[in-house]
């Protein structure tokens, strides 16, 4: 009996280290697991056309060069404009700041090209003030109430498109999103920088960290 109870004791801790040698490997298994899905979730929105009637269309912004958009927001604008044109929505909201002044900022080179292109003054908003995604998705949200709009069609980078359904519908918004056509192929190492950027972003915001 005392040599059944002394083997008993020498088994507890035998299994403490068991369970901290099995800890490292769960939380690793926890973390892939997790960025398994993000994955899953921004390939599919980047996929997954949502187009669909709306109340506006919201372009994201990117970079622009002297008051001319980049071919990014070029093309973010110009899919933005095919929409518009198949009538799915009255308005058109333009985001991004930077820039010295309204007219050089994201938002306002976007507006600018709108008009360019035959979208009437009082068709566009220009918000020219966030720098990130998260201040536009705010700023976006802040519109949509000031202007009593309830559908929202999101355009962007199809990667970059689940980052700003969640943080939208987290704002209220009820958002759709349509990927902007690629300008060129993306090689190898630019699509996995852009995924692992969308990636770490929406993880951090999940998490809180800004």
């Amino acid at each position: 009996m005392m040599l059944a109870k002394a083997t008993d004791r020498n088994r507890k801790p035998l299994t403490g280290r068991r369970v901290l040698r099995w800890l490292p490997l769960a939380g690793f298994v926890a973390i892939l697991g997790w960025f398994l899905w993000v994955y899953g979730q921004i390939h599919y929105y980047a996929t997954h056309d949502q187009a669909r009637p709306a109340d506006a269309i919201a372009v994201f912004g990117a970079a622009e060069y002297d008051g001319r958009p980049s071919p990014v927001l070029r093309a973010r604008l110009d899919h933005a404009l095919a929409l518009y044109r198949e009538h799915l929505a009255p308005l058109v909201i333009t985001l991004g700041g930077g820039g010295g002044g309204p007219r050089d900022s994201e938002g306002g080179v976007g507006h600018d090209y709108l008009l360019a292109h035959g979208v009437p003054e009082n068709q566009i908003i220009a918000e020219t003030h966030s720098t990130n995604t998260e201040e536009s998705a705010a700023r976006l949200a802040a519109i949509a109430r000031e202007n009593h709009l309830n559908r929202i069609l999101a355009v962007s980078d199809g990667t970059h498109l689940f980052r700003i359904h969640a943080l939208g519908a987290g704002m209220g918004l009820n958002i759709s999103t349509s990927p902007r056509a690629e300008v060129r192929p993306l090689g190898f190492w630019d699509a996995a920088r852009r995924l692992m950027h969308e990636m770490i972003s929406y993880t951090l915001w999940r998490l809180k960290v800004h």
